[in-house]
């Protein structure tokens, strides 16, 4: 076995759920980094695009985005993503905005539909796994 220590960096979005549930938005560990379930709140804490399935996807990865570029890394480097819908028959909606960012890097990604998300406005809730170089 290896004696290589991996170093660990959490990195916090400040949503109020982080402390409640005890998580954090990413998690990098040597070269990965895990991207919780995003949904579509905006940086005043207000859902975003209620009613519109896409708008919110467009925030989730942007949010996405965010974290990736905070740890060292971009969507480019992203190779899964997980993707929850409440209502699958909008699923079009979704992978528009999916492709929108990942259509050249083409990740590994699952669409599944749940019955409903922690706030029942949330339509949709994103999370990704990216893999980049050490720094």
């Amino acid at each position: 076995m290896s004696d290589i220590m991996l170093q660990r960096e959490n990195y916090s979005s400040g949503a109020p759920w982080e402390s409640i549930v005890g998580y954090s938005r990413a998690v990098r560990t040597g070269p990965f980094i895990a991207v919780t379930g995003c949904a579509a709140v905006g940086p005043d804490g207000e859902l975003v695009g209620e009613g519109d399935v896409y708008v919110q996807a467009v925030r989730c990865i942007e949010i996405i985005r965010e974290v990736l570029e905070r740890a060292g890394a971009s969507l480019a480097d992203v190779v899964r993503t997980r993707i929850f819908v409440t209502d699958i028959e909008r699923w079009e909606d979704v992978g528009k905005a999916h492709k929108e960012a990942f259509g050249d890097i083409m990740p590994a990604t699952t669409m599944v539909e749940v019955s409903r998300l922690v706030d029942p406005r949330m339509l949709v809730e994103i999370e990704a796994d990216a893999v980049v170089a050490q720094l």
